[in-house]
């Protein structure tokens, strides 16, 4: 005669299955939400090169610290201007790097070298 109901075992591998599907997901869930993090601060490190870097292009003037990090916070952003190299001795090398805990970003491109422009906005 067969005992109608579960058995212990069926119970046993039903439970252990359950915990691996939840711990299956947990583990996902964790490696998607580091997965979005490292892309948030991707985004916000290229963002504040590219800003900073067009500001220099565009106007010749860099964008101020505080107002960097207002708009990027825990975004440290770094500029640096030299003479470029042949072939191309009449432009200037403007390299950007922005840096976060998690992304550093860098991106750099050769301008023409303008006049410093004083705080009235005159040259």
């Amino acid at each position: 005669m067969r005992n109608k109901g579960f058995f212990m075992a069926e119970m046993i591998t039903a439970t252990v299955l359950l915990g691996l599907i939840v711990a299956g997901l947990a583990v996902s869930a964790n490696g998607f939400s580091k997965f979005n993090q490292y892309q948030w601060a991707c985004q916000r490190c290229t963002a504040a090169a590219l800003a900073q870097l067009e500001s220099v292009t565009a106007a010749g003037i860099v964008i101020e610290p505080q107002e960097l990090t207002r708009l990027w916070p825990e975004v440290n952003v770094s500029v640096e201007r030299k003479p470029a190299d042949t072939p191309w001795d009449s432009l200037e090398l403007v390299q950007v790097a922005a840096a976060s805990r998690q992304v550093t970003v860098r991106l750099a491109r050769y301008v023409r070298p303008q006049p410093a422009i004083a705080k009235g906005g005159q040259p």
